[in-house]
């Protein structure tokens, strides 16, 4: 699959459609599979942490979640001078454009054409899984969270077989595996939070009958109505880091990590490529 490197992170180049008809061959050919949902706070912590950045690039299917990494994209593919004195405006002039692309014209946003948000990628799985009968589990959230996100998905797509849900840490309970994965798992959705559902994935999907994984994050959280999503106008406009700004103020500190601190890191990678901390 085609894909986009940015700051070392490998991103499919993929629409929502296409990433769930990526997604459906994996469950037929006897192999274990994992998808992961990049945005800028992962690449972020993959400049520094080399075992979620293997983990991210060893990935099955990589979506694009966030505007930031498209407009990264398209960043980083312009040409620039290699003069210095010409460079560094030229930079600046590309920052802004590409910003000003985000907001009016995305479709100048070429080389990463598409954005696939982790939620959206869940539910239509699970969409895609009540016509063909594929089976899921929900693991980790907060408490009670998985359990009405369940519910929530069972009243929007009648026939889903929700197999299970377990809203703690199965390694502190070795009982989980023997009693909870008993049956095959077509679909596997884990809320930790990344880098940890990442991780967890990885260290455990050899060992467990489950056909595709996939870390949700938060999605738990919006499926079941404990957050709630921001609205279309603003997803389109890749605005929705926004929303949950004003809602959630607390988060400023990720916020600025991805309006702030990863543009700076692509503008040094740009800039100077040798000094990309990811290899």
């Amino acid at each position: 699959m085609e894909s986009v490197d940015i700051l070392g992170v490998k991103i499919s180049k993929v629409n929502y459609q296409s990433a769930i008809n990526a997604v459906e061959p994996f469950l037929g050919d006897g192999r274990k599979h994992y998808l992961v949902t990049p945005n800028p706070e992962f690449l972020i912590l993959a400049q520094k942490d080399d075992e979620f950045r293997k983990i991210l690039n060893r990935a099955d299917l990589a979506i694009p979640d966030g505007i930031g990494l498209r407009m990264a994209a398209k960043f980083l593919s312009l040409p620039v001078s290699n003069f210095t004195i010409v460079k560094i405006p030229q930079l600046l002039f590309q920052g802004l454009l590409v910003g000003a692309a985000a907001i009016f014209k995305p479709l100048f946003l070429d080389v990463l054409p598409w954005t696939v948000t982790g939620t959206d990628l869940m539910i239509g799985l699970c969409e895609r899984a009540a016509k063909k009968g594929y089976s899921v589990f929900l693991l980790g959230g907060r408490r009670g969270v998985a359990e009405e996100a369940a519910k929530r998905l069972k009243e929007r797509f009648a026939n889903l077989n929700i197999i299970g849900t377990y809203e703690g840490d199965p390694s502190r309970n070795f009982q989980f595996s023997m009693f909870n994965f008993q049956s095959q798992v077509d679909f596997l959705f884990v809320a930790y939070g990344a880098p940890k559902q990442e991780k967890w994935i990885a260290a455990n999907l050899s060992r467990m009958p489950v056909k595709v994984a996939m870390g949700v994050g938060g999605a738990f959280d919006f499926i079941a109505g404990r957050r709630m999503r921001a609205p279309g106008i603003f997803r389109r406009r890749g605005l929705e880091w926004f929303w949950r700004l004003i809602g959630e103020p607390r988060r400023w500190p990720r916020i600025f990590r991805a309006t702030v601190h990863f543009p700076w890191l692509a503008l040094r990678q740009k800039l100077c490529p040798e000094s990309s901390i990811a290899k």
